[in-house]
């Protein structure tokens, strides 16, 4: 586990990065987070999206279809790969634990286009 502190603001991600206590998450901890995985600008669009996937957690327990996001959100059909590259930096940013059973493979040589798969 690892704290990281940051403008008076201290939360504690695990050795994968995702936030331990999902509780600590809100705007400031989710540019932190944003900053760990390499976004430096957390915009409204990227922001509405990892608020969307808390929502939709919260709601159903479950990471949603990719498309599915970017649909209810107005936004391009592509968007979570367009904000964020890999589905899972936002999903590690929206505060939310480790998928059990998922990870996110990329469909295409410019790494630009993923695929969630079950695993394990």
């Amino acid at each position: 586990m690892t704290v990281i502190e940051e403008k008076g603001i201290s939360i504690r991600v695990d050795e994968d990065g995702f936030l331990v206590n999902t509780e600590d998450w809100n705007e400031d901890s989710a540019r932190i987070l944003a900053r760990r995985e390499g976004i430096d600008d957390l915009t409204e669009e990227k922001l509405a999206i990892v608020t969307f996937l808390r929502d939709y957690y919260r709601k159903f327990e479950a990471f949603p279809i990719l498309n599915y996001v970017c649909k209810n959100l107005k936004q391009p059909r592509n968007c979570m790969n367009e904000e964020f590259i890999n589905p899972m930096k936002a999903w590690k940013i929206a505060g939310l634990p480790k998928p059990e059973g998922i990870h996110f493979v990329t469909v295409d040589s410019g790494h630009k286009n993923f695929i969630m798969e079950e695993c394990c």
